[in-house]
């Protein structure tokens, strides 16, 4: 797996990937300590909002940001968001007033809302081949398990030597080193492509793509169960330890690290998985053991208790494991799914729907936990991930080719097509909701 990092634009543009999650891990617990130092008890309000705050401008921002930004030279780009980022981070020590936390937490995330499609949508160009396109998304994913084990414990450490406003400041130089190795790399720069489109169908044009693609559609339906079978432990492992187990608080932190710990070694094991089976195949199994991993979270939830908090762990770790199965394959549909030109806005549409599942299914899995009880949590949770995952089998064609043969349809005079996709002689005819100006002969799907 790691044979991919000899790709030195890779290897750049991973490290950067790598810093700048520290330091957004770093951040994630100098908010925390900061909120509680301007609010005391209102701090988990505080602190509500702003997680809030970043999911709307994950939602909103990708979109725009991806239509304004996706066709100038992605190097400059960057550079340029990661600079914004670390001037946020800066500023954030000095913070006095609520109010300001918002404003801040807004701009660093909707800067990050920006950056992060961008970012994904380069790595494709860097490694055409999907082997290693598969492998570099594997590492993408045990890195972002890896800062949720360890940049707690490294932020605890750093706590002992400085205050945590000095956090921040690690947050910032994060940032900072991530430019400097973008800049470092040689990025590639987007296709030239001229269209006499508004700023409107600019912004829509991803998510245009997105669901007139069948894989695609079915791919947002698995986001829906991936969310919902996550935010279960994100959300309710607090009161679900304390209360139900009568658990310490540190017994908190070692159930959601069995959480991150199954993710990260589904990660491990899953390009040689997806070199045996289709992501279709895996990814509706990771659902369907998402299902089930709910519904028997559900069943044994009043024998989860006392000398059976072993089988908690074990069920986290599984249900880390699920998330990560049907999750990782994402980027490679993705990538399948489109040509170069219109990767960033895929890859915004992407993000910005996948996080609109999440703001969706948090606060559900913490009201159905407030008002009834953790099992009545875990049966509704996993009735979603059932019909999410049902969903997705149905939308998701079976015969799924990298590539079909299509149709073009003129509605006027003008290029705008309607799309139904329906099966012709066993391939799939279809033509596009999107403004295209280049026709192609056979259209990535």
């Amino acid at each position: 797996m790691l044979a991919v990092l000899r790709n030195r634009t890779y290897r750049h543009l991973f490290g950067a990937h790598v810093v700048a999650l520290t330091g957004t891990g770093l951040a994630t617990v100098a908010l925390g300590l900061l909120a509680y130092d301007l609010a005391g008890a209102d701090a988990g309000a505080v602190l509500g909002t702003a997680l809030a705050l970043k999911m709307v401008a994950y939602v909103s921002v990708a979109p725009i940001a991806a239509a304004l930004l996706g066709a100038l030279p992605r190097r400059a780009v960057l550079v340029t968001l990661d600079l914004v980022r670390a001037g946020v981070a800066v500023m954030l020590p000095w913070v006095d007033q609520v109010w300001q936390i918002y404003v801040l937490i807004f701009l660093l995330q909707a800067a990050s809302a920006a950056f992060t499609p961008i970012f994904q949508a380069t790595i494709p160009d860097v490694l055409p081949d999907e082997r290693e396109y598969t492998r570099a998304v594997t590492l993408s994913r045990m890195a972002y398990d890896l800062e949720g084990l360890l940049s707690p414990s490294l932020a605890a450490a750093l706590l002992v030597l400085m205050s945590f406003n000095n956090l921040f400041l690690g947050t910032a130089i994060g940032f900072a080193a991530s430019a400097l190795l973008v800049v470092s790399a040689v990025v590639p720069r987007p296709e030239p492509v001229s269209r006499n489109e508004s700023l409107y169908a600019a912004t829509t044009r991803g998510i245009r793509i997105y669901l007139a693609t069948p894989r695609l559609r079915g791919l947002l339906a698995v986001h829906l169960a991936a969310a919902a079978a996550g935010s279960m432990v994100l959300v309710n492992t607090v009161a679900y330890v304390r209360d139900v187990l009568g658990r310490s608080a540190s017994a908190v932190a070692v159930a959601l690290a069995f959480n991150g710990i199954g993710s990260l070694v589904a990660a491990l094991v899953l390009p040689k998985l997806l070199d045996r089976v289709t992501d279709r195949a895996l990814v509706l199994r990771a659902c369907v053991a998402l299902v089930v991993l709910l519904l028997t979270g559900a069943t044994f939830a009043s024998l989860l208790a006392g000398a059976h908090w072993p089988a908690l762990l074990v069920l986290w770790a599984l249900i880390g494991a699920g998330c990560s199965f049907a999750l990782t394959p994402g980027a490679r549909l993705l990538r399948r799914s489109t040509g170069s030109c219109d990767r960033p806005a895929l890859f915004a549409a992407d993000f910005a729907l996948s996080h609109a599942c999440w703001l969706l299914s948090y606060p559900l899995a913490g009201w159905v936990a407030s008002v009834a009880n953790t099992t009545t949590a875990f049966l509704v949770l996993g009735g979603v991930t059932a019909v999410a995952a049902l969903v997705a089998w149905r939308l998701w064609p079976t015969h799924d080719p990298d590539v079909i043969e299509h149709e073009h349809r003129d509605l006027e005079a003008g290029h705008d097509h309607l799309h139904d996709a329906v099966p012709a002689g066993g391939a799939w005819r279809h033509a596009h909701t999107f403004r295209i100006d280049d026709h192609h002969e056979r259209w990535p799907r």
